[in-house]
């Protein structure tokens, strides 16, 4: 099967209503599909933490490196979140960060990187990334450094249409105005790897931007807005891939993000992107 195929088999099974408390029965069947994928290349491990009185999970995947020395680098962490707000499918949000993810473990697998890699499937992101949240703070506990944190939130959507693009203020002097780009943003740090990753998305034919973003993000809140900020927060070198969220996407939270408002080329050209991009970290 191909990558676009396979793209589109993990959207049919994660796209639904799943939201952990009022779809429960969607919520869990979609953290048994993103187990069941993982589970091929290695054991699946639970970080399991408490809000309101549930418990619930982020699902972890380690990948060693392929000398198989664990304890040379530290691990570059990707991340992606599969819970939805309620009333939603949430095709773009984020239904194609999850399917990424699930093809990346695959990509990983299958050739080993210099470093290791750990997938997590953070939950509770729509609560206000309560799931990476309290990964963060337990991976600043425990001292483990990371050589990045990849955050993929939303990637998509595309549209061509001038002035499909919205932007913070200030920055649509700077960025293009139509919607057909994928975003990276990341804290300073983090500016070397944006530059590789930027060229190698374009080299697979996707248009690509990236924005650095000083100050754990807090003069423009909208940078903030995903799974990459606690790990901000805690100092680590973090970036949202992302396809701008509600910049762009009129489905954005709503019942009609749904898998025909996606680009499923855009989608695989990302996916594409980041497989040789991070290859080369």
């Amino acid at each position: 099967m191909e990558l676009k195929e396979r793209l589109h088999e993990h959207l049919t099974q994660v796209v639904r209503d799943r939201d952990p408390y009022l779809a429960t029965a969607g919520h869990f069947y979609v953290q048994q599909y993103i187990r069941q994928q993982l589970e091929q290349w290695g054991t699946v491990e639970t970080y399991e933490f408490q809000v309101r009185g549930k418990t619930h999970f982020n699902l972890i995947l380690n990948l060693p490196p392929f000398n198989g020395n664990k304890a040379e680098l530290p691990p570059i962490l990707i991340g992606a979140h599969y819970d939805a707000v309620p009333g939603t499918p949430g095709a773009d949000d984020n239904a194609t960060g999850v399917a990424v993810l699930l093809e990346l473990a695959k990509a990983f697998a299958t050739q080993p990187l210099r470093h290791p890699i750990r997938l997590v499937a953070f939950d509770m992101e729509e609560y206000g990334m309560l799931g990476s949240s309290e990964y963060a703070a337990y991976l600043q506990q425990q001292q483990q450094p990371l050589r990045l944190m990849l955050s993929l939130e939303m990637l998509g959507y595309c549209d061509s249409t001038p002035n499909s693009q919205r932007y913070p203020p200030g920055l649509k002097y700077i960025y293009p105005n139509r919607g057909n780009f994928i975003g990276l943003i990341g804290n300073l740090s983090t500016i070397p790897d944006m530059i590789r990753l930027n060229r190698s998305i374009r080299n697979v034919g996707i248009p690509s931007e990236w924005l650095p973003v000083p100050n754990r993000g807090v003069m423009i809140r909208a940078t903030r807005l995903s799974d990459h900020s606690p790990f901000w927060d805690r100092g680590y070198r973090a970036m949202m891939v992302t396809d701008t969220a509600f910049m762009r996407n009129p489905h954005y939270h709503q019942p009609s993000d749904r898998i025909n408002t996606l680009d499923l080329d855009f989608l695989t050209g990302v996916c594409r992107g980041l497989i040789t991009g991070i290859q080369n970290f």
